[in-house]
């Protein structure tokens, strides 16, 4: 289900005109599924979560502090590595979710969290 959910926001981020840097970028403490620059320059660092129902609630939700932390990390790193710490850079979740039918429904958060740490 993941692979799907990521290749779904993927292509959700592509129909926006986002340019996606890298995906599954991961180091020790922690990984992004997806970087991307947004039609504005902005680097943008998506959580993805999909689930096949809504039964246990909105994927969104398994996105809690300890993992907001991890990504956060993650993105520090990739910042530091190309040395865009001078950049706008935001924090995002796209959830993607399988309705009744097999109808995908995706929303897409910007600025879903604060950065941590920073």
């Amino acid at each position: 289900m993941g692979g799907e959910g990521e290749a779904v926001a993927a292509r959700h981020l592509l129909s926006r005109g986002y340019t996606i840097l890298e995906r599954n970028f991961r180091i020790r403490q922690g990984e992004v599924d997806i970087i991307a620059l947004d039609p504005t320059g902005t680097v943008v660092f998506v959580e993805v979560k999909s689930r096949a129902s809504l039964r246990f609630g909105p994927p969104e939700e398994a996105v809690d502090r300890r993992k907001q932390g991890r990504i956060c990390r993650a993105a520090l790193a990739f910042l530091q590595r190309r040395g865009w710490l001078e950049r706008p850079a935001r924090l995002d979740v796209i959830s993607v979710s399988w309705q009744n039918g097999g109808r995908i429904q995706v929303r897409h958060i910007e600025d879903a969290f604060p950065f941590q740490g920073w």
